[in-house]
């Protein structure tokens, strides 16, 4: 199952580029324009971001599935339970953090709202880097 491996490294390296984008660019400029026009600014933001984290996203868990069951020799047990782990906080971020701030964003601007969205999203940078980081040492060894 290398082919499921190597899927994997590139689908969670393609989010961890594009969640060190998010947190760092993305984010702080959102909190700041969602003043302007929240439900537009909202809108956007999930209609433009789906098309690229849907993919990534949906790759990211099949193959992670794929590597509990069906992993390289290569590949410790361990660290395909330590990878999916990862992945699991940076998913329940996203739909138990994220998601919800982004609804409430979208009703109206609250510029604490936006801090929690910007602040809270360092869970899923780390995760999502925690995981690169695993698999490219399965890669590696």
């Amino acid at each position: 199952m290398m082919t499921a491996l190597v899927v994997s490294t590139a689908a969670t390296w393609s989010m961890v580029g594009l969640i060190w984008m998010v947190q760092i660019v993305h984010y702080p400029m959102l909190a700041t324009y969602s003043a302007l026009a929240p439900a537009t600014a909202a809108a956007d933001h999930q209609r433009r971001i789906s098309w690229i984290v849907g993919p990534l996203m949906a790759a990211e868990g099949a193959t992670a599935l794929i590597l509990l069951v069906d992993r390289p020799e290569t590949m410790p047990a361990w660290s395909a339970w330590l990878a999916a782990g990862w992945l699991a906080v940076a998913l329940l971020s996203t739909v138990l953090v994220q998601v919800p701030l982004h609804a409430q964003l979208a009703e109206h601007h609250d510029s604490g709202v936006a801090q929690r969205l910007v602040r809270g999203n360092w869970f899923r940078t780390v995760a999502w880097t925690a995981r690169g980081l695993v698999l490219a040492w399965v890669l590696a060894t």
